[in-house]
Protein backbone atom coordinates (compact mmCIF):
# COMPACT_ATOMS: atom_id res chain seq x y z
CA UNK A 1 0.00 0.00 0.00
CA UNK A 2 1.59 3.39 -0.90
CA UNK A 3 1.69 6.09 1.48
CA UNK A 4 0.71 9.11 -0.77
CA UNK A 5 2.09 11.60 1.76
CA UNK A 6 5.67 11.12 1.87
CA UNK A 7 6.63 10.77 -1.58
CA UNK A 8 10.10 11.39 -2.35
CA UNK A 9 12.74 8.90 -0.73
CA UNK A 10 9.99 6.47 -0.16
CA UNK A 11 8.26 4.93 -3.39
CA UNK A 12 5.98 2.45 -1.56
CA UNK A 13 4.58 2.70 1.57
CA UNK A 14 4.80 0.06 4.81
CA UNK A 15 3.71 -3.29 4.20
CA UNK A 16 1.07 -4.96 6.39
CA UNK A 17 3.05 -4.87 9.72
CA UNK A 18 4.25 -1.65 9.47
CA UNK A 19 1.25 0.00 8.92
CA UNK A 20 -0.18 -1.89 11.87
CA UNK A 21 2.16 -0.57 13.96
CA UNK A 22 2.83 2.84 12.64
CA UNK A 23 -0.65 4.18 12.44
CA UNK A 24 -2.69 5.90 15.01
CA UNK A 25 -5.82 7.20 13.25
CA UNK A 26 -7.73 4.35 14.72
CA UNK A 27 -7.26 6.20 18.10
CA UNK A 28 -5.83 10.04 17.37
CA UNK A 29 -9.08 11.08 15.21
CA UNK A 30 -10.58 11.95 17.87
CA UNK A 31 -8.21 14.93 17.87
CA UNK A 32 -10.42 16.27 14.38
CA UNK A 33 -11.37 19.36 16.06
CA UNK A 34 -8.20 20.58 18.06
CA UNK A 35 -6.27 19.95 14.71
CA UNK A 36 -8.56 21.77 12.87
CA UNK A 37 -8.50 24.58 15.39
CA UNK A 38 -4.36 24.58 15.74
CA UNK A 39 -4.52 24.59 11.50
CA UNK A 40 -6.79 27.38 11.48
CA UNK A 41 -4.79 29.45 14.15
CA UNK A 42 -1.57 28.48 12.08
CA UNK A 43 -2.84 29.60 8.58
CA UNK A 44 -4.49 32.92 10.07
CA UNK A 45 -0.94 33.85 11.42
CA UNK A 46 0.96 32.85 8.25
CA UNK A 47 -1.26 35.58 6.35
CA UNK A 48 -0.58 37.95 9.15
CA UNK A 49 3.22 37.44 8.98
CA UNK A 50 2.75 37.65 4.98
CA UNK A 51 3.82 34.00 4.88
CA UNK A 52 -0.05 33.05 3.34
CA UNK A 53 -1.70 35.26 1.08
CA UNK A 54 -5.59 36.44 1.85
CA UNK A 55 -6.93 33.69 -0.91
CA UNK A 56 -4.48 31.18 0.11
CA UNK A 57 -5.44 31.78 3.67
CA UNK A 58 -9.17 32.02 2.97
CA UNK A 59 -9.35 29.04 0.81
CA UNK A 60 -7.60 27.13 3.54
CA UNK A 61 -10.24 28.00 6.47
CA UNK A 62 -12.85 27.31 3.97
CA UNK A 63 -11.45 23.88 3.33
CA UNK A 64 -10.78 22.95 6.97
CA UNK A 65 -14.30 24.14 8.25
CA UNK A 66 -15.44 21.45 5.36
CA UNK A 67 -13.34 18.96 6.74
CA UNK A 68 -14.77 19.22 10.30
CA UNK A 69 -17.95 19.73 9.05
CA UNK A 70 -17.52 16.15 7.04
CA UNK A 71 -16.09 14.34 9.91
CA UNK A 72 -19.10 15.58 12.04
CA UNK A 73 -21.70 14.38 10.25
CA UNK A 74 -19.56 11.17 9.87
CA UNK A 75 -19.06 11.53 6.38
CA UNK A 76 -15.24 11.85 6.35
CA UNK A 77 -12.95 7.87 5.44
CA UNK A 78 -10.73 8.03 7.60
CA UNK A 79 -7.65 6.58 6.21
CA UNK A 80 -4.89 4.17 7.63
CA UNK A 81 -2.29 4.82 5.29
CA UNK A 82 -2.02 8.31 6.00
CA UNK A 83 -1.30 7.19 9.76
CA UNK A 84 -2.86 10.03 11.98
CA UNK A 85 -5.50 12.61 11.99
CA UNK A 86 -3.15 15.41 10.60
CA UNK A 87 -2.56 13.39 7.35
CA UNK A 88 -5.54 12.55 7.05
CA UNK A 89 -6.84 16.53 7.62
CA UNK A 90 -4.44 17.42 5.57
CA UNK A 91 -5.16 14.99 2.50
CA UNK A 92 -8.74 15.78 2.52
CA UNK A 93 -7.72 19.44 2.66
CA UNK A 94 -5.65 19.58 -0.61
CA UNK A 95 -8.59 17.56 -2.32
CA UNK A 96 -10.85 20.31 -1.25
CA UNK A 97 -9.21 23.32 -2.00
CA UNK A 98 -5.67 22.02 -4.16
CA UNK A 99 -2.27 23.78 -3.97
CA UNK A 100 -3.37 25.70 -1.07
CA UNK A 101 -3.93 22.95 1.20
CA UNK A 102 0.13 22.09 0.68
CA UNK A 103 1.09 25.85 1.81
CA UNK A 104 -0.45 25.14 5.46
CA UNK A 105 2.37 23.52 6.62
CA UNK A 106 4.44 26.09 5.85
CA UNK A 107 6.95 26.62 9.68
CA UNK A 108 5.32 23.56 11.41
CA UNK A 109 5.83 20.44 11.64
CA UNK A 110 4.09 16.84 13.14
CA UNK A 111 5.71 17.24 16.14
CA UNK A 112 4.43 20.38 17.31
CA UNK A 113 1.04 20.12 15.69
CA UNK A 114 0.26 16.63 17.64
CA UNK A 115 1.72 18.19 20.63
CA UNK A 116 -0.65 21.17 20.60
CA UNK A 117 -3.36 19.13 19.81
CA UNK A 118 -3.07 16.94 22.59
CA UNK A 119 -2.77 19.77 24.62
CA UNK A 120 -5.76 21.18 24.03
CA UNK A 121 -7.65 17.79 23.87
CA UNK A 122 -6.41 17.11 27.41
CA UNK A 123 -6.90 20.84 28.56
CA UNK A 124 -10.91 20.53 27.34
CA UNK A 125 -10.34 17.17 29.36
CA UNK A 126 -9.26 18.26 32.44
CA UNK A 127 -12.61 21.36 32.74
CA UNK A 128 -14.70 18.26 32.48
CA UNK A 129 -13.13 16.59 34.72
CA UNK A 130 -12.83 19.10 37.25
CA UNK A 131 -16.31 19.91 36.72
CA UNK A 132 -17.43 16.56 37.63
CA UNK A 133 -15.48 16.43 40.90
CA UNK A 134 -17.22 19.31 41.88
CA UNK A 135 -20.44 17.58 40.93
CA UNK A 136 -19.79 14.59 43.14
CA UNK A 137 -18.71 17.40 45.93
CA UNK A 138 -22.06 18.47 45.54
CA UNK A 139 -23.71 15.07 46.02
CA UNK A 140 -21.81 14.45 49.04
CA UNK A 141 -22.50 17.32 50.53
CA UNK A 142 -26.37 17.07 50.37
CA UNK A 143 -25.93 13.27 51.80
CA UNK A 144 -23.62 14.78 54.32
CA UNK A 145 -26.67 17.53 55.61
CA UNK A 146 -29.20 14.72 55.62
CA UNK A 147 -27.16 12.29 57.30
CA UNK A 148 -25.60 14.87 59.87
CA UNK A 149 -26.57 13.10 62.87
CA UNK A 150 -26.61 9.53 61.96
CA UNK A 151 -24.22 7.90 63.67
CA UNK A 152 -21.72 5.26 62.60
CA UNK A 153 -19.04 3.15 63.82
CA UNK A 154 -15.81 5.26 62.68
CA UNK A 155 -12.85 2.57 61.56
CA UNK A 156 -8.99 2.05 62.71
CA UNK A 157 -7.41 -0.93 60.80
CA UNK A 158 -11.70 -1.56 59.71
CA UNK A 159 -12.43 -2.35 63.55
CA UNK A 160 -14.56 -0.21 65.19
CA UNK A 161 -13.17 2.20 66.71
CA UNK A 162 -15.41 5.42 67.88
CA UNK A 163 -18.46 6.89 67.13
CA UNK A 164 -18.64 9.06 64.06
CA UNK A 165 -21.43 10.63 61.50
CA UNK A 166 -22.31 9.34 58.68
CA UNK A 167 -22.26 13.01 57.36
CA UNK A 168 -18.85 13.44 58.81
CA UNK A 169 -18.04 10.40 56.56
CA UNK A 170 -18.84 11.88 53.70
CA UNK A 171 -17.58 15.14 54.04
CA UNK A 172 -13.98 13.77 54.41
CA UNK A 173 -14.49 12.75 50.68
CA UNK A 174 -15.74 16.34 49.94
CA UNK A 175 -12.48 17.05 51.34
CA UNK A 176 -10.56 14.65 49.51
CA UNK A 177 -12.07 15.81 46.36
CA UNK A 178 -11.43 19.00 46.72
CA UNK A 179 -7.20 18.59 46.71
CA UNK A 180 -8.46 16.44 43.85
CA UNK A 181 -9.83 19.08 41.91
CA UNK A 182 -6.93 21.58 42.67
CA UNK A 183 -4.84 19.19 41.11
CA UNK A 184 -6.84 18.86 38.15
CA UNK A 185 -7.01 22.84 37.78
CA UNK A 186 -3.23 23.38 39.03
CA UNK A 187 -2.01 20.68 35.81
CA UNK A 188 -4.38 22.69 33.42
CA UNK A 189 -2.82 25.93 34.85
CA UNK A 190 0.88 24.23 34.13
CA UNK A 191 -0.32 22.72 30.39
CA UNK A 192 -1.38 26.34 28.80
CA UNK A 193 1.33 27.20 27.15
CA UNK A 194 1.73 26.73 23.17
CA UNK A 195 4.42 24.43 21.48
CA UNK A 196 2.89 25.64 18.01
CA UNK A 197 5.83 27.29 16.05
CA UNK A 198 8.33 24.96 17.73
CA UNK A 199 8.28 23.25 14.02
CA UNK A 200 10.41 20.13 14.44
CA UNK A 201 12.60 20.61 17.03
CA UNK A 202 14.63 24.17 16.70
CA UNK A 203 12.09 26.50 15.57
CA UNK A 204 12.05 28.43 12.31
CA UNK A 205 13.15 30.54 9.79
CA UNK A 206 10.42 31.79 9.18
CA UNK A 207 9.22 35.32 10.57
CA UNK A 208 6.19 33.86 12.37
CA UNK A 209 4.43 35.03 15.80
CA UNK A 210 3.88 32.43 18.23
CA UNK A 211 1.95 34.85 20.01
CA UNK A 212 -0.47 34.91 17.95
CA UNK A 213 -1.27 31.31 17.65
CA UNK A 214 -0.94 31.11 21.26
CA UNK A 215 -3.45 33.59 21.95
CA UNK A 216 -5.87 32.43 19.27
CA UNK A 217 -6.00 29.06 20.94
CA UNK A 218 -6.20 30.28 24.40
CA UNK A 219 -2.74 29.41 25.46
CA UNK A 220 -1.17 31.81 27.99
CA UNK A 221 2.00 32.16 25.90
CA UNK A 222 4.32 30.26 23.93
CA UNK A 223 6.38 27.47 25.08
CA UNK A 224 9.78 29.43 25.86
CA UNK A 225 12.33 26.18 24.12
CA UNK A 226 11.69 24.81 21.11
CA UNK A 227 13.06 21.50 21.94
CA UNK A 228 11.23 21.37 25.02
CA UNK A 229 7.58 22.38 23.27
CA UNK A 230 7.89 18.94 20.83
CA UNK A 231 9.46 16.76 23.88
CA UNK A 232 7.67 17.54 26.52
CA UNK A 233 4.85 15.20 28.12
CA UNK A 234 4.80 16.52 31.90
CA UNK A 235 1.02 17.44 30.80
CA UNK A 236 0.03 14.50 30.18
CA UNK A 237 1.94 12.48 33.11
CA UNK A 238 0.94 15.38 35.25
CA UNK A 239 -2.64 15.08 34.61
CA UNK A 240 -2.66 11.58 35.12
CA UNK A 241 -1.17 11.70 37.77
CA UNK A 242 -4.19 14.00 39.63
CA UNK A 243 -6.60 11.65 37.95
CA UNK A 244 -4.35 8.61 39.83
CA UNK A 245 -4.88 10.07 42.94
CA UNK A 246 -8.54 10.90 42.40
CA UNK A 247 -9.10 7.47 41.30
CA UNK A 248 -7.51 6.33 44.30
CA UNK A 249 -10.05 8.10 46.51
CA UNK A 250 -13.41 6.80 44.47
CA UNK A 251 -11.22 3.61 44.61
CA UNK A 252 -11.95 3.79 49.04
CA UNK A 253 -15.33 5.07 48.62
CA UNK A 254 -16.42 2.06 46.30
CA UNK A 255 -14.69 -0.32 48.78
CA UNK A 256 -16.54 0.91 51.57
CA UNK A 257 -19.82 0.60 49.78
CA UNK A 258 -19.30 -2.82 49.04
CA UNK A 259 -18.33 -3.80 53.00
CA UNK A 260 -21.44 -1.21 53.68
CA UNK A 261 -24.08 -2.75 51.17
CA UNK A 262 -23.04 -6.67 51.92
CA UNK A 263 -25.90 -7.93 54.34
CA UNK A 264 -23.65 -8.39 57.42
CA UNK A 265 -23.08 -4.58 57.48
CA UNK A 266 -26.63 -3.32 55.71
CA UNK A 267 -25.39 0.38 56.07
CA UNK A 268 -26.70 1.19 53.26
CA UNK A 269 -28.54 0.48 50.55
CA UNK A 270 -27.66 1.29 46.64
CA UNK A 271 -30.34 1.65 43.84
CA UNK A 272 -31.11 -0.67 41.69
CA UNK A 273 -29.53 1.65 38.84
CA UNK A 274 -26.84 0.59 40.51
CA UNK A 275 -26.99 -2.66 41.34
CA UNK A 276 -27.27 -5.98 39.51
CA UNK A 277 -29.37 -9.50 40.71
CA UNK A 278 -27.52 -12.92 40.47
CA UNK A 279 -28.20 -15.35 37.46
CA UNK A 280 -29.03 -18.23 40.73
CA UNK A 281 -29.41 -16.71 43.88
CA UNK A 282 -32.63 -14.35 43.27
CA UNK A 283 -31.88 -12.67 46.89
CA UNK A 284 -28.73 -10.74 45.78
CA UNK A 285 -28.15 -7.69 44.82
CA UNK A 286 -24.43 -6.91 43.93
CA UNK A 287 -22.47 -3.83 44.12
CA UNK A 288 -21.45 -4.17 40.09
CA UNK A 289 -20.80 -0.29 40.10
CA UNK A 290 -18.89 0.16 42.79
CA UNK A 291 -17.02 -2.89 41.50
CA UNK A 292 -16.32 -1.49 38.62
CA UNK A 293 -15.13 1.47 39.54
CA UNK A 294 -13.00 -0.30 41.91
CA UNK A 295 -11.41 -1.91 38.96
CA UNK A 296 -11.11 0.75 36.33
CA UNK A 297 -9.01 2.63 38.90
CA UNK A 298 -6.46 -0.21 37.78
CA UNK A 299 -6.06 1.09 33.99
CA UNK A 300 -6.22 4.84 35.41
CA UNK A 301 -2.82 3.49 37.33
CA UNK A 302 -1.59 1.74 34.68
CA UNK A 303 -1.66 4.22 31.96
CA UNK A 304 -0.03 6.99 34.39
CA UNK A 305 3.19 3.89 34.92
CA UNK A 306 2.92 3.05 31.37
CA UNK A 307 4.08 6.52 30.28
CA UNK A 308 6.39 7.16 32.59
CA UNK A 309 8.10 3.88 31.32
CA UNK A 310 7.62 5.59 27.76
CA UNK A 311 9.02 8.94 28.52
CA UNK A 312 12.26 7.90 31.03
CA UNK A 313 14.52 6.58 28.49
CA UNK A 314 14.23 9.44 25.27
CA UNK A 315 16.70 11.75 24.48
CA UNK A 316 15.70 15.20 23.31
CA UNK A 317 13.48 15.82 21.37
CA UNK A 318 10.92 13.93 19.62
CA UNK A 319 10.85 9.73 19.30
CA UNK A 320 8.40 7.68 18.26
CA UNK A 321 7.74 6.17 21.01
CA UNK A 322 5.46 9.11 22.14
CA UNK A 323 3.10 8.26 19.99
CA UNK A 324 2.13 5.37 22.86
CA UNK A 325 1.22 8.31 24.93
CA UNK A 326 -2.47 8.97 23.27
CA UNK A 327 -4.17 5.53 23.21
CA UNK A 328 -3.37 4.73 26.72
CA UNK A 329 -4.11 8.30 28.17
CA UNK A 330 -7.66 8.42 26.07
CA UNK A 331 -8.63 5.50 27.96
CA UNK A 332 -7.63 6.14 31.26
CA UNK A 333 -9.46 9.67 31.03
CA UNK A 334 -12.43 8.17 29.75
CA UNK A 335 -12.54 5.67 32.44
CA UNK A 336 -11.97 8.68 34.95
CA UNK A 337 -14.85 10.18 33.87
CA UNK A 338 -17.05 7.36 34.02
CA UNK A 339 -16.17 6.22 37.40
CA UNK A 340 -16.67 9.69 38.43
CA UNK A 341 -20.04 9.75 36.33
CA UNK A 342 -21.30 6.41 38.20
CA UNK A 343 -19.89 7.57 41.88
CA UNK A 344 -22.21 10.47 41.49
CA UNK A 345 -25.22 8.90 40.64
CA UNK A 346 -24.50 6.38 43.09
CA UNK A 347 -24.31 8.49 45.73
CA UNK A 348 -27.33 10.48 44.94
CA UNK A 349 -29.15 7.56 45.16
CA UNK A 350 -27.98 6.01 48.20
CA UNK A 351 -30.02 5.44 50.97
CA UNK A 352 -29.28 4.92 54.67
CA UNK A 353 -30.08 2.51 57.65
CA UNK A 354 -29.57 4.64 60.08
CA UNK A 355 -30.57 2.07 63.23
CA UNK A 356 -28.55 -0.66 61.58
CA UNK A 357 -25.45 1.64 61.78
CA UNK A 358 -26.59 3.19 65.36
CA UNK A 359 -26.55 -0.12 66.40
CA UNK A 360 -22.93 -0.88 65.10
CA UNK A 361 -21.72 1.92 66.25
CA UNK A 362 -22.35 0.92 69.82
CA UNK A 363 -20.43 -2.54 69.15
CA UNK A 364 -17.03 -2.98 70.57
CA UNK A 365 -16.80 -0.49 73.33
CA UNK A 366 -16.75 2.80 70.97
CA UNK A 367 -17.30 4.99 73.61
CA UNK A 368 -14.11 3.83 75.38
CA UNK A 369 -12.63 6.37 74.95
CA UNK A 370 -14.91 8.74 75.76
CA UNK A 371 -15.17 7.16 79.40
CA UNK A 372 -10.77 7.60 79.27
CA UNK A 373 -11.73 11.70 78.28
CA UNK A 374 -14.05 11.69 81.17
CA UNK A 375 -11.65 11.05 83.48
CA UNK A 376 -9.19 13.31 82.53
CA UNK A 377 -11.47 16.29 82.38
CA UNK A 378 -13.67 15.79 84.87
CA UNK A 379 -11.73 13.66 87.55
CA UNK A 380 -8.41 15.15 87.10
CA UNK A 381 -7.05 11.76 86.46
CA UNK A 382 -3.17 11.55 84.13
CA UNK A 383 -4.52 10.16 80.61
CA UNK A 384 -2.23 6.85 81.36
CA UNK A 385 -4.03 6.23 84.51
CA UNK A 386 -7.12 6.80 82.68
CA UNK A 387 -6.35 4.22 79.85
CA UNK A 388 -5.54 1.55 82.13
CA UNK A 389 -8.88 2.53 84.60
CA UNK A 390 -10.71 2.85 81.02
CA UNK A 391 -9.14 -1.19 80.04
CA UNK A 392 -11.07 -2.14 83.82
CA UNK A 393 -14.00 -0.86 82.63
CA UNK A 394 -14.23 -2.76 79.41
CA UNK A 395 -13.59 -5.75 80.86
CA UNK A 396 -16.38 -5.43 83.79
CA UNK A 397 -18.67 -4.46 80.27
CA UNK A 398 -17.52 -7.68 78.84
CA UNK A 399 -18.07 -9.73 81.35
CA UNK A 400 -21.59 -8.78 82.56
CA UNK A 401 -22.29 -8.87 78.87
CA UNK A 402 -23.37 -5.32 78.60
CA UNK A 403 -21.74 -1.73 76.64
CA UNK A 404 -20.02 0.35 79.09
CA UNK A 405 -23.14 2.83 79.27
CA UNK A 406 -24.91 -0.37 80.91
CA UNK A 407 -22.34 -0.64 84.10
CA UNK A 408 -24.08 0.72 87.30
CA UNK A 409 -22.28 3.46 89.20
CA UNK A 410 -21.05 0.94 91.60
CA UNK A 411 -19.72 -1.14 88.84
CA UNK A 412 -17.71 2.02 88.22
CA UNK A 413 -16.91 2.76 91.93
CA UNK A 414 -15.98 -0.61 92.43
CA UNK A 415 -13.45 0.38 89.52
CA UNK A 416 -12.11 3.58 91.07
CA UNK A 417 -13.86 5.71 93.53
CA UNK A 418 -13.41 9.27 91.64
CA UNK A 419 -16.35 7.75 88.64
CA UNK A 420 -19.04 9.77 89.49
CA UNK A 421 -22.84 9.57 87.90
CA UNK A 422 -21.77 11.96 85.72
CA UNK A 423 -20.26 9.69 83.51
CA UNK A 424 -23.09 8.85 81.86
CA UNK A 425 -23.46 11.99 80.16
CA UNK A 426 -20.88 10.72 77.96
CA UNK A 427 -21.53 7.21 77.60
CA UNK A 428 -23.47 5.99 74.44
CA UNK A 429 -22.81 6.72 70.98
CA UNK A 430 -25.29 9.80 70.90
CA UNK A 431 -23.23 11.38 73.34
CA UNK A 432 -20.01 10.36 72.18
CA UNK A 433 -20.56 12.21 68.83
CA UNK A 434 -21.97 15.09 70.32
CA UNK A 435 -18.98 15.61 72.71
CA UNK A 436 -16.34 15.62 69.58
CA UNK A 437 -16.87 19.35 68.82
CA UNK A 438 -12.82 20.35 68.05
CA UNK A 439 -12.40 21.89 65.18
CA UNK A 440 -12.86 19.19 62.27
CA UNK A 441 -14.24 16.80 65.18
CA UNK A 442 -17.84 14.75 64.02
CA UNK A 443 -19.98 16.31 66.22
CA UNK A 444 -23.62 16.84 64.12
CA UNK A 445 -23.08 20.82 65.00
CA UNK A 446 -19.74 20.64 63.61
CA UNK A 447 -21.04 18.68 60.60
CA UNK A 448 -23.80 21.71 59.81
CA UNK A 449 -21.39 24.27 60.04
CA UNK A 450 -19.55 22.50 57.55
CA UNK A 451 -21.96 21.52 55.20
CA UNK A 452 -22.94 25.31 55.25
CA UNK A 453 -19.21 26.17 54.13
CA UNK A 454 -19.18 24.19 51.31
CA UNK A 455 -22.85 24.91 50.00
CA UNK A 456 -21.35 28.54 49.55
CA UNK A 457 -18.18 27.54 48.25
CA UNK A 458 -19.88 25.54 45.67
CA UNK A 459 -22.47 27.70 45.01
CA UNK A 460 -25.32 24.70 45.99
Amino acid sequence: MSNRMWGGRFSSGPDAIMEEINASIGFDKRLYKHDIAGSIAHATMLEAAGILTRDDKDAIISGLETVRAEIEAGAFTFSRALEDIHMNVESRLKELVGEPAGRLHTARSRNDQVATDFKLYVRDGLDMLAAQVETLQKVLVEKAEAEAGSVMPGFTHLQSAQPVTFGHHMLAYVEMLERDKGRLVDARARLNESPLGAAALAGTSFPIDREMTAEALGFDRPMANSLDAVSDRDFILETLSAASICAMHLSRLSEELVIWSSAQFAFVRLSDKFSTGSSIMPQKRNPDAAELIRAKVGRIFAAFTSLLMVMKGLPLAYSKDMQEDKEIAFDALDNFSLALAAMTGMMGDLSVNREKMAQAAGAGFSTATDLADWLVRAANVPFRDAHHITGRAVAAAEAKGCGLEGLTIEDFKDIDERITSQVFKVLGVENSVKSRTSFGGTAPANVMAQVAGWRERLGI
